[in-house]
């Protein structure tokens, strides 16, 4: 079975955890009246659930997580908490409907980071998924530093958590050291082990977050925990426009998401945290329809499908064609026409040569106004000539 027939029946829902740990990156903070218009755009989008934060810190994070359920979001609104009695009940205040209870999984973790056993870890997770469920709250168990444990103590792990109520678990690739390939089989295994909702939760230390998170997914995942711009701690995590976008494009995977939503809400999150949302970036970046060499210039300008693989509307963008060194005579004919001016071939070629050794002198594509004034000033040489 191809990858795009694993995928095209399933149900894959999207959980964003940018106010939660897109907020961890290091150095970022989100004010709250910036966290509670990022929940209404994310829900607005088409966003199955938002984790919010996380109530145990109590102050300005619960009073954020109270005002944002109060607004009866489409969303399902989650809250993230560890092991702890004392957190659920934090949560439980602030009014959420979901709540991710989190715990070391990986023996690494289990012995340098907790100092206690696996025993423990179990009995721990299972007294709060019990507490959280006689709260009526929906329950996603979270394996921190899964992709590091021992596969059979997943299984016994989600065994556990299924049988104390849990309604899914997620894999977290904590610290970014997996691979598609590998994420993809070991996914398959722990589903057809348990036959229980997984979410993936990727963390982009190797750049390969979005790719992990879409390859657990064809493994048996239906959830997928993304970021905006793919915010996160250290190198971030799986960003939620490449996320959609490609399972949507890639995967021909149909999903009810206002795509043309995320220019908008990219760049709100970029100024709100800010994180310089890069002219590269993947879906949202400027560049990303912004053609200055020639052969692509000329191909996009008779058919953007030549170069482009999706329309720039789609994700709230327009398409430019940038005039500078690695320019081609169609370009530049092309700008002109903008201004209702008519080069001549000869004409075309003069003007292009000099943008070229502008372009060059002051290392940057040129401004409209910089190549109009480059054509004047040609004509008025060959006028005084």
């Amino acid at each position: 079975m191809c990858v795009i027939d694993k995928l095209k029946n399933r149900e894959i829902k999207i959980v964003d955890t940018t106010l939660r740990d897109g907020e961890q990156t290091a150095g970022v903070v989100f004010a709250n009246n910036e966290k509670i218009t990022i929940a209404q755009m994310l829900s607005d989008l088409g966003v199955d659930q938002l984790e919010v934060g996380i109530p145990a810190m109590g102050g300005d994070e619960k009073d954020a997580i109270k005002r944002i359920c109060k607004r009866n979001l489409k969303s399902s609104i989650m809250a993230w908490n560890r092991a702890v009695i004392g957190d659920i009940e934090q949560s439980i205040d602030c009014g959420v409907d979901a709540v991710a209870i989190s715990i070391s999984v990986s023996d690494i973790h289990i012995r340098n980071k907790l100092k206690t056993s696996r025993e423990w870890v179990i009995e721990n997770m299972v007294k709060s998924v019990e507490y959280a469920k006689k709260n009526g709250l929906y329950v996603s168990i979270n394996g921190e530093d899964a992709s590091r444990a021992d596969d059979d103590f997943l299984i016994q792990f989600i065994e556990a958590g299924k049988r104390a109520g849990a309604d899914r678990f997620r894999f977290c690739d904590t610290v970014g050291v997996m691979d598609p390939f590998t994420i993809r089989n070991k996914i398959e295994k722990i589903h057809k082990a348990t036959n229980f909702d997984i979410e993936m939760h990727t963390h982009n230390d190797f750049g390969m977050a979005t790719a992990n998170a879409i390859a657990g997914a064809i493994g048996g995942a239906n959830h997928i925990g993304v970021t905006v711009n793919g915010l996160g701690e250290r190198a971030g995590n799986a960003a939620l426009e490449e996320v959609l976008m490609a399972l949507k494009h890639v995967f021909k995977y149909g999903m009810d998401i206002d795509t043309k939503k995320f220019k908008e809400l990219s760049e709100y999150v970029s100024n709100a945290s800010g994180r310089e949302l890069p002219a590269w970036k993947a879906i949202v970046g400027s560049n990303m329809f912004k053609h200055e060499s020639g052969i692509h210039a000329d191909g996009a300008l008779k058919d953007p499908k030549n170069y482009e693989a999706f329309e720039p509307e789609e994700v709230g963008l327009q398409r430019q064609i940038v005039i500078g060194k690695h320019s081609g005579k169609a370009a530049v004919i092309n700008k002109f026409h903008e201004y209702d001016i008519e080069l001549s071939p000869e004409m075309a070629s003069k003007v292009l040569e000099e943008i070229r050794s502008v372009s060059v002198r002051m290392k940057r594509s040129l401004f409209d106004k910089e190549i109009v004034g480059i054509y004047y000033d040609l004509l008025a040489d060959e006028e005084n000539a």
